[in-house]
């Protein structure tokens, strides 16, 4: 059965997510990116940053835990023994900072039924604490049938 575009729009409550210093710098050294920024607080404190920061892709850390919700929506009863991720595009804002707060929505933005799948699209919009856009992506689902 295809996935009802009826659920386009559909939104998922907001999350929120405290940023560590520690968590930015081990997912900078899991992306193997030595970048000062990330990584050395002195040269951090004295940037025009004024703390270290997150690097853009940080972005999958906060807004990963707003997908589970659409894979476990029972009304949209996704068949995840058959959904592969498809593509995910990511647009940055404004700096995150360590000890920044961001919080997170989701939303069903598109659903096409094909012939032999069906692709579903999910936008999470994340903002900081001071109401700030700090990136916005687009995760892509393919399901096959």
């Amino acid at each position: 059965m295809p996935i009802d575009t009826r659920f386009i729009g559909r939104s998922y409550p907001a999350k929120t997510y405290e940023v560590g210093k520690e968590k930015i710098k081990e997912y900078a050294r899991a992306i193997k990116n030595p970048d000062p920024h990330y990584m050395d607080d002195d040269f951090a404190r004295k940037s025009k940053y004024g703390a270290i920061i997150a690097p853009p892709t940080f972005a999958v850390v906060y807004g990963a835990p707003l997908i589970e919700p659409v894979f476990t929506d029972k009304e949209l009863n996704l068949n995840m023994a058959m959904l592969v991720h498809g593509e995910q595009e990511l647009q940055f804002f404004d700096v995150v900072r360590a000890g920044d707060s961001i919080t997170t929505a989701a939303k069903i933005v598109n659903i096409e039924n094909k012939e032999k799948l069906d692709v579903i699209s999910v936008q999470l919009d994340s903002k900081n604490q001071h109401g700030r856009d700090v990136s916005r992506g687009i995760y892509t689902f393919v399901v096959r049938k």
